[in-house]
């Protein structure tokens, strides 16, 4: 068998010290750049590999964070994913993904795995029911957590999130001040705090322009495309003929809308719909979507930045931290008019 390059090696085939090579290939500032080129070429010449474990030991640091949301077929998880891949690609550390798909267990599993691994810390958007007892396990034993996208009830954790109820107010609204009266909302679950801040900005924007809640326009349930689209029969079948939608998502708009060109309706003229996140199908949709920027890549960079913080000693300031949506008007909508 081969016998393991070291970094003694390296340094011994460049008249260098074994702690300038360590240095060089943690990427230090402490050794000039053309160096640390010089001492990587080599190393990868020679087959260096670093051996994370015993540097673990040395440092009390493995490398690793973990990060565990819903779903990664979800486009809005895989924004916030991207970002936090960015951020800490930068401090040369690695991130191990699962999917919980609202499982407890399944998240529990990942946690404690990831505590025998050695885990820094992990980012996570929890699943639905989780106790916080599953996070103060994390954080007990020297592993901090940063949540994205949902918060936690009794915990207060450090959370980076959309501002949900104000962003579904703004469609909502953007809606009423096109004449429309009879608006229904598609989508979500009250039992995550972002299904119940989404509802909870729609019902005030209604009730803010003195429209009455009707809760038979509600369409609980739906979160993915094929969702939106199975919806459509319900929503066209509703006795209170509603004119338009405000959607959980993207993806459940863009459903909707295939379902209402199946039924011979046309989306955007004779139902106006709106989707949340803005993600990029939401442009390239027929018609284009209007929607609600949710700031998904900004979430992502700031959980990681957050959590590479309390690594280094400081600390960002329990609590909710929110990203201030924005309106995206595009094809999707338009003034009311009766339905046919």
């Amino acid at each position: 068998m081969a016998q393991k390059i070291k970094l003694s090696t390296i340094a011994e085939t460049l008249g260098i010290s074994t702690a300038t090579v360590s240095l060089a290939l943690r990427d230090s500032p402490l050794v000039a750049g053309a160096t640390r080129d010089k001492i990587k070429d080599q190393a990868r010449a020679l087959g260096y590999i670093y051996n994370r474990r015993a540097a673990s030991l040395r440092t009390s640091r493995s490398g690793i964070i973990g990060v565990v949301v819903h779903d990664i077929m979800n486009p809005f998880y895989g924004e916030i994913l991207k970002a936090i891949e960015s951020e800490l690609d930068r401090s040369r550390h690695t991130f191990i993904l699962s999917n919980h798909y609202d499982s407890v267990e399944k998240q529990r599993t990942f946690i404690e795995t990831l505590l025998q691994l050695g885990g820094d810390g992990v980012i996570m958007s929890p699943a639905i029911g989780t106790p916080p007892e599953d996070m103060q396990l994390a954080e007990d034993n020297g592993m901090p957590a940063i949540l994205v996208a949902r918060s936690l009830d009794g915990l207060d954790l450090p959370t980076y999130r959309g501002d949900d109820s104000y962003g579904i107010s703004l469609a909502t609204n953007h809606l009423i001040g096109l004449g429309h009266r009879s608006i229904a909302m598609i989508g979500g679950t009250d039992q995550t705090s972002t299904g119940r801040d989404r509802y909870q900005g729609y019902v005030n924007a209604l009730r803010k322009a003195g429209i009455d809640v009707d809760p038979g326009l509600r369409i609980p349930g739906p979160r993915s495309m094929q969702g939106g689209f199975e919806a459509a029969v319900h929503f066209l079948s509703l006795p209170q003929k509603p004119t338009a939608a405000v959607c959980w998502n993207d993806l459940v708009a863009i459903g909707l809308m295939n379902g209402i060109s199946r039924a011979g309706l046309v989306p955007g003229k004779d139902i106006s719909v709106t989707g949340y996140d803005d993600l990029e199908e939401a442009s390239i949709s027929m018609p284009a979507l209007t929607t609600v920027w949710n700031g998904q890549a900004e979430v992502g960079r700031l959980a990681a930045r957050a959590l590479l913080d309390r690594l280094a000693g400081s600390h960002e300031p329990d609590g909710i931290h929110l990203i201030k949506p924005e309106m995206r008007i595009r094809q999707s909508t338009s003034p009311y008019r009766p339905r046919p």
